[in-house]
Order: structure tokens, then sequence, then C-alpha cells
């Protein structure tokens, strides 16, 4: 049956919001980002107030978007990938590192979670401990200062540069360490601040 008087989508939706479903379906849906809750995360949060009002235009690419700070905004998928990695239950206390931050934080949000967001150079164990933390970024190696931050078992998301290659990582904290497991390939870029120490050698 068809209702003469329904709103014609297509022509009442807004360019972004077109733009928004059509990243879900040709980018999330496709490579199994496929869980109904994290699905409308990215449907309800609009990527593009998250990158430079220049750069609005390419907010849905499947590719990063550079920021004013010179880090990136990774492409939707690797935090779709994070998201599914991460299962975070409603309610869930979650602590997103990194800068940006923001629009991982908001897909937490949507997901019901309790979400703390914080710089790499803050103290990462005040207000917590928390169950989860999501680093936006890959890192090289675990920060000394993170474990303070997960509770006992807590879990831990991050993008990993293992032998050169960006990759998808998790980790649990026991015992008071956190060992990493790569879960897979992410496009995700190096965050400065989480770059192994150099060794000099003669």
């Amino acid at each position: 049956m068809t209702d003469r008087h329904a709103p014609d989508i297509a022509t009442t939706e807004a360019p972004m919001d077109t733009a928004r479903r059509a990243m879900v379906d040709s980018q999330l849906r496709v490579s199994g980002v496929t869980d109904p809750d994290v699905v409308a995360a990215f449907l309800a949060v609009a990527r593009e107030d998250f990158v430079p009002a220049a750069r609005r235009s390419v907010a849905y690419a499947d590719r990063a978007v550079p920021l004013d700070n010179g880090t990136m905004l990774a492409p939707a998928l690797a935090y779709g990938q994070m998201l599914m990695a991460a299962a975070i239950a409603k309610t869930e206390r979650v602590l997103v590192i990194g800068s940006p931050g923001a629009y991982l934080a908001a897909l937490a949000g949507a997901l019901g979670a309790h979400v703390t967001r914080c710089d790499p150079q803050d103290d990462l164990g005040a207000g917590g401990p928390y169950t989860l933390v999501l680093i936006d970024g890959a890192i090289e190696e675990v920060p000394a200062n993170l474990p303070a931050a997960l509770a006992d078992h807590g879990r831990l998301v991050t993008g990993w540069i293992e032998r050169g290659v960006a990759r998808l990582a998790t980790g649990r904290k026991v015992a008071g360490q956190i060992a990493l497991t790569s879960v897979g390939e992410a496009d995700f870029a190096l965050h400065p601040a989480f770059a192994a120490r150099r060794q000099w050698s003669f």
C-alpha cells in the first residue's frame, strides 16, 4: 500500500543524512559491521560535525580525514571494527583516549556507555577505574600509565602498529599488566603521543 501523504525520503532527507546512510550501507555493513546497535550509533552521530568546516564534504568518504591539530579522523570502518570488538554494554564506564577522540566518544555514548574522554598527556587513571578503554589512533606500545585506568579484567581496544602494519588489537588487564592480541588489519594512523621510544645504537 502506498501512502500518498507520506514524505518522500529521497527528497526530504538532508544531503549529509543521505551520505551517512550510504556510509553505513557501502562501508560498514558490507565489511561485517552489522550489529544493530553499532549501526544505529553510526546513523545517530553526525560525522561531519567532527571535521573542519572545509572538509565536511569528505566526512563520509572511505578514508581518513586530516584534522586541524595534525591528527587524523580514522575511516568509519576502523571505528566500526573497534566498536564491534569492544562489545560495549549499556551503562558501562568507558574511557576514550586520544585527540581527536570526540567522534569515537560520541559513538560509544550512543551505545549507552558512560563515556569520559581525555588527551594522551592527561592523568589516565583519574576518574577510573574503567571497564573499557578505547584509544583513538594506533599505538606502538602500551602506555606505562594505562593499566592504572583499567579495572581488573578491564578491556582495551586500540589500533596497534605491529611490524610496521596498522592493526586492531584487544587486551585485558590481568595481574596489573595488559597484553595485546591482534584482531586484524585496520586503518588507524600512529598517534604521535603513542610512538615507541626510539633506542639509540652505535
